[in-house]
Order: C-alpha cells, then sequence, then structure tokens
C-alpha cells in the first residue's frame, strides 16, 4: 500500500487527534529554547521561588498568616479597591479611546500625551501630587482623602488609566467603518450596531486592559503610600503588608500574602478571558 493509500486508511477522526505537525526549523527551535530559558529566569523561576518560600513554615503557618485579621483586611481592601478601578477603567477606558479615534477637536494632541503622563511619573512622585491635590482641606481642589479608604481608590485609579485606552484605541483604529455603516443602513439602531458589531470586536482589547488594570492595582505602593497613611485595618495595603512582613524579618509571611495575591490575579485573569470569549461568541 502507498503512502496517500495509508494516509487515507486513517480514520479522520483519529488524523484530528494528531494535530498540525510543527513548523519549527532548527533555528527557529533554538530562539524558542532562548526564549523559554529567559522568561523562565525572569517569572517562572522567581514564581517557584515565592510559593515554596510561602509553604516553608508548613500550611499551619501558612493559613494562620493569611487569615490574620490585619493581613485579610489589607487583602480585602486591595482586591475591592482594584476590582472597582477595573470596571470604571473598562467604561471610561474605552470612552477616552472611541473619542480620540472617533473624533477630531482642539486640544486632541495634547490629550494623547496626558493620557500617558502615569506611565511616566514615578509612583512615588505620583503619590506627592495626589497628596498635593486631594489630602489637604486648604489644597487646590479643597478635596481631602488623606488616610481614607477612598484615597486607596484614587490612587488606584490614577496608575492604571492609560491601560484600557491604550489597549482599545488601536482596534479602533484598525476597524472599518464599511460593517458599521453596512448595518445602519439595514435598519439597526446604534445601540444594536455596537452591542452587535463594535463591542464583539473591542473586548478582547478592552478584557485585556481591564487585566493589566487589575494586576497593576493589586501590586501598587509607591502611589498610594503617602496619601492613604498605611493605617492598618482601614488603609492599609497588601503590598505595605508585604514590605512590613519583610522589614520584620518575616519572608515567609510576605510570600504567603503574595502568593494569595497570584492566586487571585490568576482567577481574575481567567475569568475575563472566560468573559470575553462569551461575548465574542454572541456577536
Amino acid at each position: 500500500m502507498t503512502a496517500p493509500q495509508l494516509a487515507g486508511a486513517v480514520p479522520a477522526t483519529k488524523r484530528r487527534r494528531l494535530g498540525p505537525r510543527s513548523t519549527l526549523t532548527r533555528s527557529s527551535g533554538v530562539g524558542l529554547g532562548i526564549a523559554m530559558i529567559w522568561f523562565s529566569l525572569l517569572v517562572l523561576i522567581p514564581l517557584c521561588a515565592v510559593i515554596i518560600t510561602a509553604g516553608e513554615g508548613g500550611w499551619g503557618a501558612f493559613w494562620t498568616t493569611i487569615t490574620n485579621g490585619q493581613t485579610r483586611a489589607a487583602i480585602q481592601l486591595t482586591v475591592v479597591a482594584a476590582a472597582a478601578v477595573t470596571v470604571v477603567n473598562a467604561v471610561m477606558g474605552t470612552l477616552i479611546a472611541w473619542v480620540l479615534v472617533r473624533d477630531r477637536f482642539f486640544g486632541r494632541a495634547a490629550l494623547e500625551v496626558l493620557i500617558d503622563i502615569p506611565f511616566a511619573l514615578p509612583t512615588i512622585v505620583a503619590g506627592l501630587v495626589l497628596l498635593s491635590l486631594y489630602g489637604n482641606d486648604d489644597g487646590p481642589l479643597g478635596i481631602n482623602v488623606a488616610n481614607q479608604p477612598a484615597s486607596v481608590f484614587l490612587a488606584y485609579l490614577f496608575v492604571t488609566l492609560p491601560f484600557v485606552v491604550r489597549m482599545v484605541q488601536p482596534v479602533l483604529e484598525e476597524m472599518e467603518r464599511d460593517v458599521e455603516e453596512a448595518a445602519a443602513s439595514l435598519g439597526a439602531s446604534r445601540l444594536t450596531t455596537f452591542r452587535r458589531i463594535i463591542l464583539p470586536s473591542l473586548t478582547p482589547a478592552i478584557t485585556a486592559g481591564a487585566a493589566l488594570s487589575f494586576a497593576r492595582g493589586v501590586s501598587e505602593y509607591g502611589s498610594l503610600v503617602l496619601l492613604s497613611g498605611n493605617l492598618p485595618f482601614k488603609t492599609e495595603v497588601t503590598s505595605v503588608r508585604i514590605l512590613g512582613s519583610i522589614e520584620n524579618d518575616n519572608v515567609p509571611a510576605a510570600a504567603a500574602v503574595a502568593s494569595v495575591l497570584l492566586l487571585i490575579s490568576l482567577v481574575v485573569i481567567v475569568a475575563l478571558d472566560v468573559l470575553q470569549r462569551k461575548v465574542a461568541a454572541r456577536g
């Protein structure tokens, strides 16, 4: 039997199980190996080291650390504030990106630059700016949220603003307007066009920006350390709690809290990925 006949004799289901053949050449394989080594050195090995350190004292010590009242309050404040900021950024970031791409107005170029200021400013400088504006009754705005839980939310908003905007903007710029015009000519309302045509295309970018926003929020330190006051059970976040454990020479406790944050971030990323797949499928 010839080779083509043998291939034809293999059931279709079996051929599907075999999957596509690898197209890696020798040089591509070397490049892949170097990339994986680099990724392991920068990400995988440090993450494994944190998890191993967190378990040094055993499960009992780990559980005692993460269920401690002060630690639990810090984790709750961090996750709730980061989640709330992520929702706000998903809406406002998409709106800002839409205005920057679809509208032409005076000052548009300046707004493009201003959007990236949270990326450019060192976080401690951002904290000083926020303290000057929102931490003094006699300040320019007359708003004082210093040492209040709202200060954490405000600091997270400041540093995470650009993520969704910069993720959604390129997708909007590449999106063809012909499909929207065709939908409008067929009688679709603006809301229907947005929900069935535009939103499914933007959802992957929105969820990617939201995931980055949440991850940045739960790990933020510099921008809120001055404004929040780091008050236990009130404004203390997990990054401050982790630093306190390290300063007290309790590295396993710091690693335990970091492991919980890592798990929460992974759950959020997976949930956002599932959400964007469902929205895209419905679209």
